[in-house]
């Protein structure tokens, strides 16, 4: 059975961080390429940041690039986001995804919230 389970959300204030672990089970992990999403509410849900197979490439969405870090061990089948600086317009539900060709997988999501 596949799972992608997220964790590390929370309540953060605003210039503060957070850690976002995605465990995965079920397949294959090294053969995926494993992304963040997000979701604020209203909204349609944006990719936040990826990174290949074996680390070896990452991209981010301009709106994050210098604040978050994706990062992954494929030895614990688990991908992170490093979150720092975190604004208000980072409030969302941030899930994982795992891609290899046409299959793709989604975890149920961790809530992020930033606020004073």
């Amino acid at each position: 059975q596949v799972r992608l389970v997220e964790s590390g959300g929370g309540l953060v204030q605003p210039g503060g961080s957070l850690r976002l672990s995605c465990a995965a089970s079920g397949f294959t992990f090294s053969r995926y390429a494993m992304s963040w999403y997000r979701q604020a509410p209203g909204k349609e849900r944006e990719l936040v940041a990826g990174i290949t197979r074996y680390g070896f490439t990452t991209n981010y969405a301009d709106s994050v690039k210098g604040r978050f870090t994706i990062s992954r061990d494929n030895n614990k089948n688990t991908v992170y986001l490093q979150m720092n600086s975190l604004k208000p317009d980072d409030t969302a539900v941030y899930y994982c995804n795992a891609t290899w060709g046409p299959s793709r997988y989604w975890g149920q999501g961790t809530q992020v919230t930033v606020s004073s």
